[in-house]
């Protein structure tokens, strides 16, 4: 499958899966609406995805949202089919995405540099 396709299927299903975070689709107390999406990693095969979500709220957080998102992987796989009419839609595996710490983590070191 080229990667051009790839890459536009992850986006439709990043979309998808935020929508239905957003709206309280999944329905999970774990899952704030201040998840976000962050990436999709879609196999050339698309059998499989993987799903980064992250947030700004305490690693905790993310860590149970991300527990109780795999834990709905089925019926949020099942919405995206009905939504999307892939030929096949993937297998979801939730991530945690922890770039935006890291990032702050960073800026916070760059600042302390900056004082001294």
């Amino acid at each position: 499958m080229s990667e051009y396709r790839l890459k536009r299927v992850a986006s439709l299903i990043q979309h998808a899966i935020s929508e239905m975070i957003i709206t309280g689709i999944v329905k999970d107390h774990r899952v704030s609406t201040f998840i976000s999406v962050t990436e999709v990693v879609v196999s050339k095969d698309t059998g499989y995805a993987k799903v980064y979500v992250s947030s700004f709220e305490n690693p905790q957080a993310v860590e149970n949202a991300v527990k109780a998102l795999n834990h709905g992987a089925g019926f949020i796989q099942a919405r995206l089919g009905k939504k999307l009419r892939l030929r096949n839609t993937p297998k979801l595996t939730f991530y945690k995405d922890s770039s935006i710490e890291r990032g702050v983590r960073m800026v916070h070191k760059l600042d302390e540099l900056e004082d001294k």
